[in-house]
């Protein structure tokens, strides 16, 4: 597998620039195709209009959706004309509550998707049904940008955060064009159960398995010194100087990654280097 169509999702200006940016530096990396998506969102909840709402208020809200996507559109567009990749823009309109639905209808036909981070200040609402609906409805790994981070590139060395779960696994396999070309591959298990059939070797199937797939693998094994799992995987991202991070996203129900915060959520509030997910 190879990573030849790149999907870049973009809803606000603030963002648009270091989104494309970076989407563009890895479609040259790859020598792929670059489609931006340009979303213009009515974030009104037309739910709890009243009876008799007058109609020319949700036709305001959408007008000045379309202007939005048309501008977004507009400066997509500035950037990539000299940009040296093969590219495509499209420029839509849809509603808050519709966004994940989207996003996954484009998401479904690239090999990768590329979205800035949903969490912080600043951050629309619709970004986290951005990185959603790629993710669970579109069924595409997705890469999560940082705040300001460098430019993107083939990953030298990466980090996995590797619990055993299915959603875990799914990345990795995901990320196998990535971790074949990188130079060193970090599996990184973070208190591994005392009990079971891997508690003598963390980690160490899923190493045997990227060997023969010619990554260069090391298992770190970490104790949890810090509060939260996201925390102690944070701290070795830096320690390492890894260039991205492949986990499994939502490894508890995403109800209870919304009331308590998860490991998923926290890393991409928190991480400095492209968090690259898949479910």
């Amino acid at each position: 597998m190879s990573f030849k169509t790149i999907l870049a999702v973009t809803t606000d200006q603030a963002q648009l620039t270091d989104t494309v940016t970076q989407a563009v530096a890895m479609a040259s990396a790859l020598d792929a195709h670059l489609d931006v998506l340009c979303i213009g969102v009515d974030r009104t909840q037309t739910g709890y209009y009243y009876a008799g709402m007058n109609a020319a208020v949700l036709q305001e809200t959408i007008h000045h959706a379309r202007e939005d996507a048309s501008e977004l559109a507009s400066a997509a567009k500035s950037q990539l004309e000299n940009s040296g990749v093969r590219w495509g823009v499209t420029e839509a309109v849809c509603q808050l509550a519709d966004v994940s639905r989207f996003v996954a209808s484009h998401s479904r036909f690239a090999d990768l998707a590329i979205v800035p981070r949903p969490y912080g200040e600043g951050r629309g609402i619709e970004l986290e049904p951005v990185v959603e609906g790629a993710l669970f409805e579109g069924q595409s790994p997705v890469i999560v940008l940082p705040d300001a981070g460098p430019e993107l590139k083939l990953p030298g060395k990466i980090a996995i955060g590797w619990n055993e779960s299915a959603e875990a696994l799914r990345a990795v396999r995901s990320a196998l064009p990535f971790l074949s070309t990188a130079q060193s591959a970090h599996i990184v298990v973070i208190d591994p159960p005392k009990h079971g059939p891997t508690r003598s070797d963390p980690g160490g199937q899923l190493s045997q398995y990227l060997a023969r797939h010619g990554v260069k693998v090391e298992i770190d094994v970490l104790a949890k010194t810090m509060p939260r799992v996201s925390d102690v995987m944070r701290r070795h991202v830096t320690d390492i100087n890894a260039d991205m991070v492949v986990m499994g996203a939502y490894g508890h129900s995403r109800f209870r990654e919304a009331i308590l915060g998860g490991a998923t959520r926290n890393m991409l509030e928190t991480c400095e280097v492209p968090v690259f997910m898949a479910h």
